[in-house]
């Protein structure tokens, strides 16, 4: 197994009852809204009933995912790897590895990558996005 240039080890994986699917090996998709943002769709709500997607989110430095509402879905930030602030309503967090964010549905929020290395994100929702 290649190792992902892009934050995942050589052994990422999710393991289900019927297979094993490599994480590295998925392809980033840029964001259709937002300049310097890609996703990895780690897991689909097609995996899950609808209860649940999870994907990787890779902001480039100095670049931001815009304010923006999930309707429907409670989103939770996990901060793997890089720095930058997240806007949840009306509180400032600093982003770093370690630190989570949990976003109610319907709320604005909006997080920037700090200038000189990439911010990733595991952003779990549910139910799901996609």
């Amino acid at each position: 197994m290649q190792k992902d240039p892009d934050n995942l080890p050589a052994n990422a994986l999710l393991a289900t009852p019927e297979a094993e699917t490599d994480l590295s090996a998925l392809p980033w998709n840029p964001h259709p809204s937002f300049r310097g943002v890609s996703l990895k769709h780690l897991v689909t709500g097609a995996q899950t009933g609808g209860a649940l997607s999870a994907h990787l989110v890779r902001i480039e430095a100095g670049c931001e995912l815009k304010s923006h509402v999930h309707a429907g879905s409670l989103e939770l930030h996990e901060v793997a790897r890089g720095t930058g602030e997240c806007r949840i309503g009306e509180k400032d967090v600093r982003y770093a590895p370690g630190v989570c964010g949990l976003i109610p549905a319907g709320t604005p929020h909006c997080v920037r990558a700090d200038a000189g290395e990439d911010l990733y994100i595991l952003a779990k929702f549910a139910p799901s996005l996609l």
